[in-house]
């Protein structure tokens, strides 16, 4: 008898290990993990956005349009609630991703019009402050590139035989992904107009 349930423990821990179940938990791990670092940096760069719009207001109160959209772009970032179940609700996640992009823009816009000041650019306040950013928006793109990779090794798993029954007997399933925003303008060769200079 005691060998017969030794064999149905082992012939058990065999079919567990064949079947996927812990490569997925593992990888489905990593996509947790890496969705973490994710919110961790948009949560870093929406924290320096207060000081960045109060500094270019001291200079720059007259860009106020550009003010206004950087802040209400970051309040709609805000209202998304940033769970880790996000990652299970490919509309959600879209929502989440369209908002972000919406604040990049808004703070491209406000760093190029802060061009337009050369005492905001000589001020140190507003120069550390878009150095943080800058190394803020690095970091994002490095914690988007790691959740994107195991996105794909956890979805790939997921739709593999044999581990795609597994994934469908414990309910896994392929979770969202980052997509380019823009694929059209992206595909779009780059106009080069140098003013119409004539040889």
């Amino acid at each position: 008898m005691r060998k017969w349930l030794t064999g149905l423990v082992l012939m058990y821990a065999l079919l567990a290990g064949g079947c996927g179940y812990n490569t997925l938990q593992a990888q489905d791990e990593q996509v947790s993990a890496s969705w973490s670092e994710v919110l961790n940096m948009y949560k870093r760069r929406a924290d320096l956005i207060p000081n960045l719009v109060d500094t270019v207001k001291g200079y720059a109160a007259q860009e106020k349009e550009v003010l206004t959209q950087v802040t209400e772009a970051r309040s709609r970032v805000g209202s998304i609630q940033a769970t880790p179940e996000l990652i299970q609700n490919p509309q959600a996640f879209k929502q989440f991703q369209q908002a972000q992009g919406e604040l990049s823009s808004a703070l491209s816009r406000l760093l190029v019009v802060s061009e337009n000041y050369p005492q905001l650019k000589s001020d140190a306040n507003f120069r550390d402050l878009q150095a943080q950013l800058e190394g803020t928006e690095n970091r994002i793109a490095v914690a988007r590139n790691r959740y994107i990779k195991s996105v794909q090794e956890f979805n790939t798993t997921v739709r593999q035989f044999p581990t795609n029954l597994t994934a469908k007997m414990f309910g896994l399933e392929a979770k969202a992904n980052f997509s380019v925003e823009n694929e059209k303008a992206i595909s779009d060769a780059p106009k080069v107009d140098f003013g119409g200079q004539k040889k």
